[in-house]
C-alpha cells in the first residue's frame, strides 16, 4: 500500500539531503578497512580495493527510485497503455524533479479517469494494427469494419510489447464489461492455451488463495513468425465496437452524417462546427516541423484564442489571425495579437504570406474548403501546415501533400478524442 504522497516526498527530500553524509560514511568505512590491514600506518604493499561511490550517481538512483515507487504504488502499470508505459520508461532516462506538482501532472489523469485511459489504450492498439482504425467512420457502432480477429506482433513470448498490446485490448474490453482487469496469470494461460479465456476458470495463486477468473470471450492463436491472432467471440466483438464508440463519442465532428442535411452555401460557417483549441503539446510538435525565419509573415486562419499565435510570436514571426467568433477573437487580441474578425472563407486572398499554420474546423469535409482557400494566401513556394481529422488522409482523398499522424488522444484535453493528422503543402513556385 502506497503511503501518502507528502510522506513519500518527505522521505525523498530527507534522503537527498543526507547523500553527502552517506558518501562520507562510505569513504570513512573504506579508510577504516585499509587501516585494519596495516600496522602503524605502514603499507603492506598489498592493494586493497574498497570501491567508490559518487553523490551524483546516488542522487540519480534516488530520483528514479522515487518515481518508480509512485508508479508501482499507484498501480499505474495496471491501467496505463503500452504506449504510456513506454513513454514512462523513456522519461526515466532523465526524470523530472520529484515534487507533488510533477507527480500530479504525470499521473493525475490516470487516477481521475482510469476508464478513459484504458479505452485510449484500446484505441492506440487498433490504430497501430491497421490504418483503417484511425478513421472514426470505421469504428462506429453498426459499421462493418471490425473483423473477427486482430493481428498483434511480438507475441513470441508472454512478456514485452506484444503482451502489453494484448493486455490493452483485454483491459479495455473488461472496463466496458465492468469485469476485473486482466491479470498476469490470465495472460500467461492465454499464451499457453489458445482457448484459456473462453470460459470462467479457477486457479490457486502464489499465496495459495483460490481465484476465479471470468470468461473474456477471446482466443489467441500464435504463429512461428511472432504474430498472435486474437479472435473475438460475437459478444466480445460487439463490446469492443461499443468500447471504441464510447472513447470516440457517438457524435463526432469528422463522422459521416447519418442523415442528409440541407445544402449549405460554399462559404457558410456550419452551425455544427465544434471548437477544439490546439493543446500546447500539439502546437510545439507541429511548429517543430515548420522552419520560420525572423520576421516572416504567417497567417493563422480560425485562430481561436491564439494558441498558435502565442508560439509564433515567440518564434519571431510577423503573425496575423482570422477568427469568426467575437469572444475568441477578443481573447487573442487581449494578448496583443492582430486578429481579423471575419469568416475566413469570405476573406480575400493576398498571396503574400510565407506560411499558413491552421487548425481548421473538422466538421464532415468542411476542412478542405479552408485548406484550399488558405493556399491562395501563400506567396510562391510558401508552406501550409494544417491539423486535420485522419479521415482527411485515409478516407476522403480531397487533399494531397506530406502527412504525419499525431498520437491518439492528442486533443483529449480540448474535449475530443478525435484522431488527427498534420498535412504540409506548398504553393506552386
Amino acid at each position: 500500500m502506497l503511503r501518502r504522497l507528502p510522506d513519500v516526498i518527505a522521505e525523498y527530500d530527507e534522503k537527498k539531503a543526507a547523500l553527502p553524509d552517506a558518501v562520507a560514511a562510505f569513504e570513512a568505512a573504506g579508510s577504516a578497512v585499509k587501516l585494519a590491514a596495516c600496522v602503524g600506518g605502514t603499507w603492506g604493499e598489498t592493494s586493497i580495493e574498497t570501491g567508490s561511490v559518487y553523490e551524483s550517481r546516488l542522487a540519480e538512483s534516488l530520483l528514479k527510485s522515487a518515481w518508480r515507487h509512485i508508479y508501482r504504488g499507484l498501480r499505474i502499470d495496471s491501467i496505463a497503455s503500452a504506449a504510456d508505459k513506454r513513454r514512462f520508461d523513456q522519461a526515466m532516462t532523465t526524470p523530472a524533479p520529484f515534487t507533488l506538482e510533477n507527480i500530479r501532472a504525470t499521473f493525475g489523469d490516470f487516477l481521475l479517469n482510469p476508464r478513459a485511459n484504458i479505452l485510449r489504450g484500446l484505441a492506440e492498439v487498433f490504430c497501430d494494427l491497421d490504418q483503417a482504425y484511425k478513421s472514426h467512420d470505421k469504428v462506429k457502432i453498426g459499421v462493418v469494419g471490425l473483423p473477427k480477429r486482430v493481428i498483434i506482433s511480438g507475441c513470441s513470448s508472454s512478456c514485452g510489447w506484444g503482451q502489453d498490446k494484448l493486455r490493452d485490448v483485454l483491459n479495455a474490453l473488461a472496463a466496458y464489461q465492468r469485469k476485473p482487469l486482466t491479470t498476469y496469470q490470465e495472460l500467461t494461460a492465454l499464451f499457453k492455451t489458445e482457448n484459456a479465456l473462453l470460459v470462467e476458470w479457477k486457479a490457486t495463486d502464489h499465496q495459495g488463495t483460490e481465484m476465479t477468473y471470468p470468461a473474456r470471450g477471446v482466443r489467441l492463436r500464435r504463429f512461428s513468425n511472432g504474430n498472435g491472432h486474437l479472435f473475438f467471440e460475437p459478444d466480445a466483438l460487439r463490446d469492443i465496437n461499443m468500447a471504441l464508440a464510447e472513447y470516440y463519442g457517438d457524435v463526432l465532428a469528422d463522422c459521416t452524417e447519418e442523415k442528409p442535411t440541407e445544402r449549405r452555401a460554399g462559404t457558410e460557417v456550419s452551425k455544427d462546427l465544434q471548437y477544439y483549441p490546439t493543446p500546447a503539446a500539439v502546437v510545439e510538435r507541429v511548429l517543430g516541423d515548420v522552419y520560420i525565419r525572423q520576421g516572416e509573415r504567417v497567417l493563422e486562419p480560425s485562430c481561436g484564442c491564439g494558441r498558435f499565435l502565442d508560439a509564433l510570436r515567440q518564434a519571431g514571426a510577423d503573425a496575423v489571425g482570422v477568427e469568426v467568433d467575437p469572444g475568441r477573437a477578443a481573447m487573442a487580441r487581449s494578448k496583443g495579437h492582430r486578429v481579423m474578425l471575419a469568416n475566413f472563407l469570405e476573406t480575400v486572398p493576398t498571396g503574400d504570406y510565407d506560411h499558413v499554420v491552421m487548425n481548421p474546423p473538422f466538421y464532415g469535409k468542411h476542412y478542405a474548403k479552408h485548406v484550399n482557400h488558405a493556399l491562395k494566401f501563400l506567396k510562391p513556394g510558401g508552406k501550409l501546415t494544417a491539423i486535420l481529422p485522419v479521415t482527411a488522409r485515409y478516407d476522403h482523398g480531397l487533399l494531397d501533400g506530406r502527412w504525419s499522424d499525431l498520437p491518439v488522444g492528442s486533443f483529449s484535453e480540448s474535449g475530443t478524442n478525435i484522431n488527427t493528422t498534420v498535412l504540409a503543402m506548398w504553393a506552386a513556385a
